[in-house]
């Protein structure tokens, strides 16, 4: 009975191990929220793995890195320097989601929905700016 539960154990920590291994969610989490790109053949034979042994659990695998985009490779990198965000700062310090949006298009090509309502804005305070060591500065 012992050898069974350990024969048990074991195969359960292998199957958790390949499956962790197997999400290029985990390996990749930089590119998460892609929703198009090239698929990157690593990640693929990977979650491939996972189907090849452990069926629902490679399925789960795939559709993680779709739903994430972590499958995808990354095209380009994309970046504004903070000098030129600034202008869409208000005096208040506030940012301007028109000014933000036009900003964003005119450096990045890339229209971003900014005016959806189902936008999540998160306002934060001095102190949390001083818990990661930042002064604030608009």
């Amino acid at each position: 009975m012992r050898m069974h539960s350990r024969v048990i154990g074991g195969v359960l920590a292998a199957t958790l191990l390949t499956q962790l291994s197997a999400c290029g969610t985990l390996f990749f989490p930089d590119r998460r929220g892609q929703i198009e790109g090239q698929v990157d053949p690593v990640v693929v034979g990977l979650d491939a793995i996972g189907i090849l042994f452990y069926v629902i659990p490679g399925l789960i695998a795939f559709g993680i890195d779709f739903a994430t985009g972590a499958i995808y490779l990354p095209n380009n990198q994309y970046s504004v320097a903070p000098e030129k965000l600034r202008e869409a700062i208000g005096e208040d310090g506030r940012v301007d989601n028109a000014k933000l949006k036009a900003i964003l298009y005119r450096e990045l090509g890339r229209d971003l929905p900014l005016d959806d309502p189902r936008l999540i804005q998160h306002s934060g305070s001095v102190e949390q700016l001083a818990a990661y060591g930042l002064r604030p500065a608009a």
